[in-house]
């Protein structure tokens, strides 16, 4: 559905026509641009957006489907750029994304959402408050957005380093690190750190192309060439995003395989205590063996001391046994 629609004339705002059909015409009659926002649009929402602005059919139904990677394409009377906002949610400690689709012509903004996460009215909200940013154009817009997406990519890795050194904490305790649910828990991590790489990593490009940096220095067109430093400033924070999600990314596996040793360790120690206490078990056992076998010639049995002189030599054998093993640290 239709969220907002205007039109911006020198920065301001003024209400799009009910006719969407005279909204192009009548921002170009304007000077200015037209801004629409849609919701999840169905396929008979768009359609008529997509006859009015001409849209590319393959970009519509990126639009109506979703469930992209940020990109950007370029046809004849648009730009399309797909960007995905990621949300943290502290009372899961989970990592959710939506998208955000923007179409961008000479005189017009279509930008579609879809799931959670978008930043599309603080941006909107924000613009309207600064006019001579706005008065740049659709240029402005894709910028503004972009900037507010990759801006929360940074809020979002602060809170999952807050996690990841909780998660440490618990990992390298006394105690904590030998829980059952501790391995389950670090790999949850894991799968929420690579849900966040899919949102940031292949933004790079089309971030790198709009700063005009690099080997993409060509001209995007529908995109102001005098915004290309705006791009660059975004771009050198997603770099940031970037390096701290492989941070994550390294150290989680880090404390994935910390763990495992911590536990083949514990496993050892307590196998080391298992076999001392049968080796101390094994001595009573082995001579009551042997005095239990019954032949009829064996000295031992007629002795006035012989009962007492057993006890006593399988008491000591445990206590040199016990002794031998407290020293190695085996019990």
């Amino acid at each position: 559905m239709i969220v907002d629609c205007a039109i911006y004339r020198d920065g301001h705002r003024t209400e799009g026509p009910e006719d969407l059909s005279d909204a192009l015409d009548g921002a170009r009659a304007a000077g200015g641009f037209v801004w629409i926002g849609l919701h999840a649009p169905s396929e008979d929402e768009f359609e008529l957006v997509t006859k009015e602005f001409g849209l590319h059919p393959l970009a519509v139904e990126d639009a109506l489907k979703a469930h992209q990677r940020p990109k950007l394409e370029v046809y004849d009377d648009s730009l399309f750029v797909v960007l995905k906002p990621v949300v943290y949610e502290p009372e899961s400690d989970a990592v959710s994304t939506g998208e955000v689709m923007l179409f961008l012509g000479d005189a017009f903004v279509v930008t579609v959402r879809h799931g959670v996460g978008s930043p599309l009215k603080t941006v909107r909200d924000r613009l309207e408050k600064e006019p001579r940013l706005l008065d740049k154009g659709p240029t402005a817009v894709l910028y503004a957005v972009a900037d507010a997406v990759v801006d929360h990519y940074l809020e979002v890795a602060t809170e999952l380093g807050t996690d990841l050194e909780e998660l440490e904490a618990e990992v390298f305790s006394p105690d904590g690190g030998g829980s059952r649910d501790t391995a389950s828990r670090i790999y949850t991590f894991k799968r929420q750190i690579l849900e966040f790489r899919r949102a940031t990593v292949p933004l790079t490009m089309p971030l790198t192309r709009l700063a005009g940096v690099e080997s993409y220095g060509a001209t995007v067109p529908f995109v102001n060439d005098r915004a290309r430093p705006f791009f660059r400033d975004v771009n050198d924070h997603l770099a940031r995003v970037n390096e701290s999600v492989e941070g994550l990314d390294r150290l989680v596996s880090d404390v994935l395989s910390a763990h495992l040793a911590q536990m083949s360790v514990r496993q050892n120690d307590d196998m080391r205590k298992i076999s001392a206490w049968a080796a101390m078990a094994a001595i009573p056992t082995m001579i009551a063996g042997i005095y239990g076998m019954n032949f009829e010639h064996m000295p031992e049995l007629h002795w006035v001391w012989s009962y007492p002189a057993v006890i006593a030599l399988m008491g000591a054998l445990e206590v040199l046994l016990y002794q031998t093993f407290k020293r190695r640290g085996w019990l």
